[in-house]
C-alpha cells in the first residue's frame, strides 16, 4: 500500500463523520487539548525569554561588555600605552578606568552607617556603561565644588540622602593602611571624603542598595592609590566580543583577567538559564498529560474501525501499513493541534505586547510583564508537540496490528 492511501486514510480519519461515535468528539477533545498545551508553553517561554532581557539590559548598568582586572591583588597600574592600544583595538566602542572598593558611608546628621560600594569614574563610564537612563538628578560626578556621588536610591534613603538638598552630605570611609599603631592614633584608622548626592539611579534592588558613584581622582586620592586603577572596562560592538576578548588577552598577558559580561556574573546567567530548562520540563509535564487523551482517543478509534482493518487486511494491506496509518494520524492530530496553539500562542503574546493584558503591581521599573518571541522557541515546541504526538499514537497503533492479527478476512 502506498504512502499517499496512507495519508488520504489518516486525513479521513482526522475530519471524522458526523456520527453518534465517540472517536470524533474525542479526537477533537484530544486535538484542543494539545493546542492548548502549545500555546502555554509559547505564552510562558515568551515571557520568560522577555524577564531574562530585561534582566540582562539592567546589568548593563554594572556589567560592561568586557571587563579587564588583574589576576592578583585588588589594584594596578595602566600604563597610557596599554590604554591607548585597547581603545584602538577594532570594535571597541568606549573604554574607561574603574577604581572600586568597599566602604563604609554615614550621615552625620541621621547617624545612619552602611557598608557601601565606591565606584570612582571618569568622564567616559557612562558612556561605556549603560547606566544614565536609570539616573535620576545630575549623571556626571564632580571633584570640587562641591564633591558630588551618584548612589542607589535605596542607600540614599536609607542614609537620609537628599539630592534636592544643596547642604546634604555624606561621608565616605576607607580603612588606612599606612596607619600601623590604631591605639596610638585612631584618628588615622580611617581616610574619609564629603560628598553631595547630586544623582541616585533606581535599577534593581542588588545596585540600589549598595553601590556609589565617584569622580575618579577623589576616590583615587581616599583610597590612596595614587593613579592605580582596579578594572578597565569596554563596549564592544555586537558580534566582536570573542575577537576583542582575544586581542585584549595578548595586549595585557597572563597577569591579567579578561572577563565579558557572561563571565562577570556567571552564577547568574547559569540561573536563569537553569530555569529556563526547568520551565520547559515542567511544561512538556503538562504536554505528556494532555496526550494521555490522545492515547485514549485513539484506543476507541481503532475498536471503532475494526471493519475498515478487516477490509484493509482483504486487501492485502501488511502490519506495517497499518501501524503507519495510525501512527500517520496521531502526527496529524499533533500537527494541527501544534499549529493552531502556535497560532493562539503568538497572539496571545502580540496581545500582551501591544496591549499589556496582564500587570506587574508594585514594579516601577515595567508596567506589564515582558513578551520576547523566538523562533527557536517555536522550532523547540513544534518539535516536542509531534515527538510526543509520535509516541502517544504508537499504543495506539500496536493495538491495530494486533486486532488485524486475530481478524478474518471478509
Amino acid at each position: 500500500m502506498n504512502r499517499t492511501l496512507i495519508w488520504q486514510l489518516a486525513w479521513r480519519y482526522l475530519r471524522g463523520r458526523r456520527t453518534t461515535n465517540a472517536a470524533p468528539l474525542l479526537s477533537r477533545i484530544s486535538i484542543v487539548a494539545i493546542a492548548v498545551s502549545t500555546a502555554a508553553m509559547i505564552v510562558v517561554l515568551s515571557v520568560f525569554n522577555g524577564m531574562e532581557s530585561f534582566v540582562k539590559e539592567l546589568y548593563t548598568g554594572f556589567y560592561p561588555d568586557m571587563k579587564v582586572t588583574v589576576q592578583k591583588g585588588k589594584f594596578f597600574q595602566l600604563t597610557g600605552a596599554q590604554y591607548e592600544a585597547a581603545a584602538r583595538i577594532d570594535g571597541v566602542r568606549g573604554i574607561t578606568a574603574v577604581l572600586e572598593d568597599n566602604v563604609i558611608v554615614t550621615n552625620a546628621h541621621s547617624g545612619v552607617q552602611k557598608i557601601a560600594r565606591l565606584k570612582g569614574i571618569d568622564n567616559h563610564y557612562i558612556k561605556v556603561n549603560e547606566i544614565a537612563q536609570y539616573i535620576t538628578g545630575d549623571i556626571t560626578v564632580s571633584a570640587g565644588n562641591p564633591n558630588t556621588t551618584i548612589g542607589g536610591a535605596r542607600l540614599m534613603n536609607e542614609l537620609g540622602a537628599d539630592i534636592n538638598n544643596v547642604f546634604s552630605t555624606v561621608q565616605i570611609w576607607y580603612g588606612n593602611a599606612d596607619n600601623t599603631n590604631f591605639i596610638a592614633n585612631p584618628e588615622s584608622a580611617y581616610r574619609h571624603l564629603e560628598v553631595h548626592p547630586a544623582g541616585l539611579f533606581r535599577i534593581s534592588d542588588e545596585f540600589d542598595d549598595k553601590y556609589l558613584l565617584a569622580a575618579l581622582p577623589l576616590v583615587q586620592t581616599l583610597f590612596n592609590a595614587g593613579s592605580a586603577i582596579s578594572s578597565v572596562e569596554m563596549k564592544v560592538e555586537p558580534g566582536k566580543a570573542e575577537v576583542v576578548k582575544k586581542k585584549l588577552k595578548t595586549l595585557f598577558g597572563e597577569g591579567y583577567k579578561v572577563s565579558d559580561r557572561y563571565e562577570q556574573n556567571q552564577a547568574m546567567f547559569m540561573v536563569m538559564k537553569s530555569e529556563g530548562w526547568t520551565i520547559y520540563a515542567i511544561l512538556v509535564m503538562v504536554l505528556l498529560i494532555a496526550s494521555f487523551n490522545m492515547v485514549g482517543a485513539m484506543s476507541v478509534m481503532v475498536l471503532e474501525k475494526q471493519r475498515d482493518i478487516t477490509i484493509l487486511r482483504a486487501m492485502g494491506a501488511e502490519p506495517v501499513t497499518l501501524r503507519l496509518i495510525f501512527l500517520t494520524e496521531g502526527v496529524l492530530w499533533s500537527m494541527v493541534g501544534c499549529a493552531s496553539g502556535l497560532v493562539l500562542g503568538l497572539l496571545l503574546c502580540a496581545a500582551q505586547m501591544q496591549f499589556g493584558l496582564a500587570k506587574i503591581n508594585g514594579s516601577f521599573l515595567m508596567d506589564a510583564y515582558p513578551v520576547e518571541l523566538h523562533i527557536a522557541d517555536f522550532l523547540l515546541v513544534t518539535g516536542t508537540v509531534l515527538v510526543i504526538g509520535l509516541v502517544a499514537s504508537w499504543y495506539p497503533a500496536s493495538r491495530a496490528v494486533r486486532a488485524w492479527s486475530t481478524l478474518r478476512s471478509v
